[in-house]
């Protein structure tokens, strides 16, 4: 069900905070734009056009989890993953995913040392 009032989205993982205008696959003011998920979206406040949009995050497909799009905190893959889910499942990703996943750990790993 669409909503369309204004509302706040808070990542469950990371507090990122924002309010929302619109939940669902079809952003108002859009031409023919269904997104992949339904998404908590807002109005781009960086752009005078009213057809742009900023989408923030959904829920996880596993957990229900609120989760924004940062890949610090969710995977989209054919649906969104909190990244919880992901490394629980971990194994059940094709091994492109998990390769990627491994390389972004160890790159965070590197960036605290």
């Amino acid at each position: 069900m669409a909503s369309h009032c204004r509302q706040l989205f808070i990542c469950q993982l990371c507090g990122l905070n924002s309010p929302y205008t619109y939940y669902g696959q079809k952003p108002p003011n859009t031409r023919a734009i269904v997104l992949l998920e339904e998404c908590f979206v807002t109005k781009d406040p960086f752009s005078p056009d009213k057809e742009r949009f900023l989408v923030l995050g959904s829920l996880c497909s596993l957990c229900s989890t609120r989760v924004c799009a940062g890949s610090d905190c969710s995977l989209f893959y054919t649906k969104r993953f909190c990244l919880q889910c992901v490394n629980k499942h971990f194994d059940q990703f094709p091994h492109q995913i998990q390769t990627e996943l491994a390389k972004k750990k160890q790159s965070s790993k590197a960036a605290v040392s």
